[in-house]
């Protein structure tokens, strides 16, 4: 029987990461993937592909609203849906291949099967043509998670789907119903509305992104309508009924039980996702959950088990794909003795719709809450040179500083090329920098990042130049 030191179970970024950076440490590594490709499901049917859709519309979209005001003339442009498709399969192929050959790398044994715990030091592997059993000193759980429904509704993967399914359409929907306002609502609901779809996102509360600042929700909200999307929010779903080529959705206006119905050739039920922790074995090792079916775990992501870990999307907080990549590196670390830090605070959401949104921090409402004395500083892209030039000019970015230190507290951003820019605001804080330090900072013009220097002025006693 083969020995590791650190066995892994589930290849995510959080997954395959961990097992890289125990791997550097010394240790023997390895890692079990229940399906034949590793990244699981981020790389396989998740982020990658989503950002590759979401990529590809964005150009169709402003080749067709666009591109003539930029002194481009197109007579005519059309989707095509197969080769979109295909571009983004090569996409995450090419991706997939690259953690393969990390894995080769680094010497991490890749063991292909479902991965069951017997005990805590004994994990047996189930694959299709045979079952193997492996010891290890310490074992890391990283199976993440998988797409949730509603009670009354269940996703058939035809009509009423999931995004793993919305990412994998062979045709462009007529009419594609979205239920939930959420970060992959949103983000696929804007895929299709570019490519052509009549789009209606359905959402439980009064805003859009609903655990962000409300400020970046509202402008959201306000930019996704004017690309035609069309929102019933404060509406709680009753049912979904797929027939044939159909889905008929029914919905309840909380605010007065008034009952609507829409129609459409496909449901998305993107109202978020929860933790894949059965069929793990874990009660043969009496590993706690909670009642989200989350592995508890404590301050070093170590459960209630001596030596077995758990990361990612299976324990608390943020089903993020970068969170679960600094967690497996610290619980690598961990084991080898070192001190690593995660700032929870600092680990930013991003959602990849145009305009992009970030936020990182804590928001306006939280602080208000918590009583705490604050002044925010804010500044519209419409103000921004680089902005006006590439014709992006919807949001702002938002600063909140603590009223007397002038420590920057939250960074709020909607608008263009956020998904990237957004750095600059956690190296900020991760050095607890105030306000008046980003605001006395050269920042190149003309460049986006110039609206995060204004919004420092506006925080900074109301000192933003361009307004």
């Amino acid at each position: 029987m083969e020995k590791y030191d650190i066995t892994i179970i589930g290849s995510g970024p959080g997954g395959y990461v961990c097992a890289i950076r125990a791997a550097q440490l010394g240790f023997k590594v390895a890692i079990i993937e229940r399906y034949s490709t590793l990244g699981g499901t981020c790389l396989n049917v998740g982020c990658i592909p989503s950002k590759a859709w979401l990529e590809a519309s964005e150009h169709y979209h402003k080749l067709k609203h666009q591109f003539e005001d930029f002194g481009i003339d197109v007579k005519e442009a059309n989707v095509d849906i197969a080769k979109m498709n295909q571009r983004v399969q090569d996409v995450v192929g090419e991706i997939i291949n690259g953690v393969a050959y990390l894995m080769k790398k680094n010497k991490v044994t890749v063991y292909e099967g479902h991965g069951s715990i017997k005990d805590k030091n004994t994990i047996e592997i189930k694959g299709e043509d045979k079952t193997q059993t492996i010891e290890t000193d310490k074992m890391v759980i990283a199976t993440g998670s998988k797409p949730a429904s509603l009670p009354n509704i269940e996703i058939d993967k035809k009509r009423i789907i999931s995004s793993t399914e919305a990412l994998a359409l062979k045709e462009i929907p007529n009419h594609l119903m979205v239920v939930g306002g959420g970060v992959i609502g949103v983000e696929i609901g804007s895929v299709f509305a570019r490519l052509g779809s009549k789009v209606s996102i359905v959402e439980y509360f009064d805003g859009l992104i609903y655990t962000m600042d409300k400020s970046v929700g509202h402008q959201l909200y306000r930019s996704l309508r004017k690309q035609d999307i069309e929102f019933y929010l404060e509406h709680k779903v009753t049912k979904a009924v797929a027939a044939d080529d159909k889905v008929t959705l029914t919905a309840q206006n909380r605010k007065d039980d008034k009952e609507m119905q829409l129609e459409g050739d496909y449901c998305l039920m993107a109202i978020g996702r929860k933790p894949f922790t059965s069929g793990l074995g874990l009660e043969n090792l009496g590993v706690e959950t909670n009642e989200k079916e989350q592995i508890k775990v404590d301050d070093n992501l170590e459960t209630n088990v001596k030596g077995v870990y758990a990361i990612g999307d299976v324990v608390r907080g943020a089903m993020l794909a970068h969170k679960a990549s600094e967690e497996g590196v610290f619980v690598a670390e961990r084991i080898a003795g070192q001190k690593p830090h995660i700032n929870y605070s600092l680990i930013p959401n991003i959602v990849y719709t145009q305009p992009e949104v970030a936020g990182v921090g804590l928001t306006e409402e939280e602080l208000k809450e918590a009583g705490r004395a604050i002044k925010t500083g804010s500044f519209p892209f419409k103000a921004n040179a680089r902005a006006k030039i590439s014709m992006d000019t919807d949001g702002f970015i938002k600063v909140i500083a603590d009223k007397e230190t002038d420590e920057i507290l939250g960074v709020h951003m909607i608008g263009p090329r956020i998904a990237d820019s957004y750095t600059e605001a956690v190296v900020a804080m991760e050095f607890r920098a105030a306000a008046e330090d980003i605001a006395r900072m050269s920042h190149g013009h003309p460049t986006f990042s110039e609206t995060f220097k204004e919004a420092c002025l506006a925080a900074t006693e109301d000192r933003a130049l361009h307004i």
